[in-house]
């Protein structure tokens, strides 16, 4: 894949602000004992998916998007955490984007939300996916190319992998987290968003 194509995907923007100065400095520190692109990613995959606490599963506030208040508050949704790690990775010139499966909230089909989650290009593999939202009982997700290890594999009615690799967060992702002041009112608005016919 030629560079130009794949621009978007190392571009700093409003969530995925790849500038901000803590940001860039974490991004070189995860960078520094790093031989190949494989070992970085796998650093700042860690990182996010270890360090950064998933914001339902901790109960904890406040609500953030933006990559770099996501490192500041060291908490997240699966949506703001995909941000953060794609900010890192870009900042370490690592083209990354994201993805979102549409997934079951409870045990039958409907409701649905969005699940968050990033695609980072490797050259030996192209586009390969990987989820920093947090392990936990039942839930397990690991870098480890070019096998996926996701905690989620949509299988019921309804549910599936939305298409594509997104350079920027869905719209409706940013209101919601935009516009929630706190974890349990995010967890009563989750984004959702049609599967293509």
């Amino acid at each position: 894949m030629d560079h130009t194509s794949l621009q978007p995907y190392l571009s700093s923007s409003t969530c995925i602000d790849v500038e901000d100065p803590d940001l860039q400095a974490l991004a070189r520190r995860l960078a520094m004992p790093a031989r190949a692109t494989t070992d970085i990613v796998l650093a700042c995959f860690e990182f996010v998916r270890d360090e950064i606490a998933h914001s339902a599963d901790f109960r904890r506030n406040p609500v953030t998007c933006r990559a770099s208040d996501v490192l500041r508050h060291r908490t997240g949704f699966c949506y703001a955490k995909s941000h953060l790690l794609a900010a890192l990775l870009r900042a370490n010139g690592i083209p990354a984007g994201l993805c979102y499966q549409r997934l079951a909230t409870g045990d039958e089909a409907a409701p649905y939300c969005l699940h968050g989650l990033n695609a980072v290009y490797l050259a030996a593999h192209g586009w390969y996916r990987l989820d920093p939202r947090g392990n936990k009982p039942g839930l397990e997700a690991r870098f480890d190319p070019p096998r996926e290890v996701l905690p989620f594999t949509p299988g019921k009615a309804g549910e599936g992998d939305l298409p594509g690799i997104l350079a920027e967060p869905l719209p409706v992702v940013v209101g919601v987290l935009e516009s929630c002041a706190t974890y349990d009112q995010v967890l009563a608005a989750l984004p959702d968003a049609a599967l293509p016919a």
